[in-house]
């Protein structure tokens, strides 16, 4: 017997980072009657939800893909008929490259209400949390975020048009084709115009690998493509604590 009406609530579980989620966001959170969670959602913010509630594995990696989209829509629907309150919960916000559109238009076709809770999208906070600017006065006064590659695997237009701008690019889900992008960029923005490429956002084990398009093959086989990341390109990025101490180590041991 059904608990209560089926409704759907999209929450944006923020960055990475447990305590970044909104106060909004976990109160939603804890009225789940169950919870389908991605791939980017801290482990230690659903150990936080009551064991009693189910919470449904739902991820997509590159390569590794538990579910189709179609099979998520449905998924969201059958479950909301089932146990009453569907949290879908997203790693950082639901509107930023999360496929909220569909899954809203999907589950309103059914008469189930949607409301949607934001949440702090990794675009802007994981550069912060490294001491990066998206703007600053003088330097950027716009930012692009945008993903690596279109559906077809191919560069968007947007790529290019950022990176004939000032802008500060922020590109997701775009380390394993970092090679790429930086040649790409190159045909347009000076060999020092700096980049960093960070990795597990806002935890404990975040990394930033910080650099000039110059330098990008020798920073390249620094990444480990395994882990997603954020990579940020533009003059802000001078603003990291150690940029230029890393590159002129860099420097003195090209010279070597």
């Amino acid at each position: 017997m059904l608990a209560s009406m089926p409704k759907v609530s999209l929450v944006g579980a923020g960055p990475g980072s447990s305590d970044l989620i909104t106060r909004r966001g976990f109160k939603v959170l804890q009225q789940a009657s169950v919870v389908l969670y991605d791939a980017l959602v801290s482990i230690e913010l659903l150990n936080e939800i009551d064991t009693d509630i189910p919470k449904i594995y739902v991820g997509k990696r590159c390569g590794e893909h538990s579910l189709l989209q179609d099979d998520i829509n449905k998924l969201i629907v059958e479950s909301a008929y089932t146990y009453g309150h569907v949290v879908r919960l997203k790693g950082g916000d639901p509107f930023v490259f999360g496929r909220a559109s569909e899954e809203i238009e999907y589950v309103e076709s059914f008469g189930i209400p949607v409301v949607v809770i934001p949440g702090v999208s990794s675009a802007i906070a994981v550069p912060a949390s490294q001491g990066i600017p998206v703007t600053r006065r003088g330097i950027s006064s716009s930012f692009w975020v945008m993903t690596a590659t279109k559906k077809d695997g191919s560069f968007s237009q947007d790529l290019k048009l950022a990176a004939k701008s000032s802008a500060t690019l922020v590109i997701l889900m775009g380390v394993r084709k970092f090679r790429e992008i930086a040649t790409e960029i190159l045909k347009y923005r000076s060999k020092t115009t700096p980049f960093a490429i960070i990795q597990n956002g806002t935890l404990d084990k975040e990394t930033c690998i910080t650099g000039t398009l110059l330098n990008y093959k020798t920073v390249n086989k620094d990444i480990n493509t395994a882990l997603p990341g954020i990579i940020v390109i533009g003059d802000v990025v001078a603003e990291h604590p150690s940029f230029f101490e890393e590159e002129l180590q860099r420097v003195l041991n090209s010279g070597m």
